[in-house]
């Protein structure tokens, strides 16, 4: 759990420079995919992303999920900062859901991200698609969407780029390797 409240909550710009070519990338361009193959079924890795003890268990600190339209998609990796906007998706809600095959979000920034991220609308949106392999494999495919131009949009997308591959590569270490799954 401590790696992973690094990668999600310290800003993350080693190493990564943007130039006026890449803030005038097509939107298209910025989209985040990250993909990651857990040795479980759909239904348990879709479980991993909509309850709150399994979400805690690689994702957050602290979940408050309700997994249904409309409903809280709240997590928060520092849970005791009295300004509960730092470092959590305070107010995000679950756009869509199909059990076990899709989910969507919305997803806000960090408490370094917060002051452009968190009160534009929409929100950046995040969908995670589970796909059948075979009985004891599922593809789990993210997609982080909803990025403005501008240079500090791109260093929060770069950002989350490290963030949601660390984050899924220790989903699938405890799903695979751990065999939680």
């Amino acid at each position: 759990m401590g790696k992973l409240l690094i990668t999600l909550c310290l800003p993350v710009l080693i190493g990564c420079q943007t130039s006026n070519r890449d803030l005038n990338m097509d939107s298209t361009d910025k989209i985040i995919t990250v993909t990651a193959f857990l040795n479980c079924s759909p239904e348990v890795a879709f479980g991993y992303f909509s309850e709150n003890e399994l979400l805690e268990k690689w994702l957050t600190a602290k979940a408050d999920v309700v997994m249904e339209p409309g409903g809280k998609f709240e997590l928060f990796w520092t849970p005791n900062d009295p300004d509960l906007t730092n470092n959590s998706t305070y107010g995000c809600k679950v756009l869509a859901v199909d059990q076990p095959n899709y989910l969507n979000i919305e997803w806000k920034g960090n408490a370094e991200q917060k002051s452009f991220m968190n009160s534009v609308r929409p929100l950046t949106n995040v969908t995670f698609i589970f796909t059948k392999i075979d009985n004891t494999r599922t593809k789990v495919t993210l997609v982080h969407t909803g990025w403005r131009p501008g240079e500090e949009w791109e260093a929060a997308r770069l950002y989350f780029i490290k963030a949601w591959s660390g984050a899924l590569k220790e989903l699938q270490t405890l799903v695979n390797e751990v065999g939680v799954g």
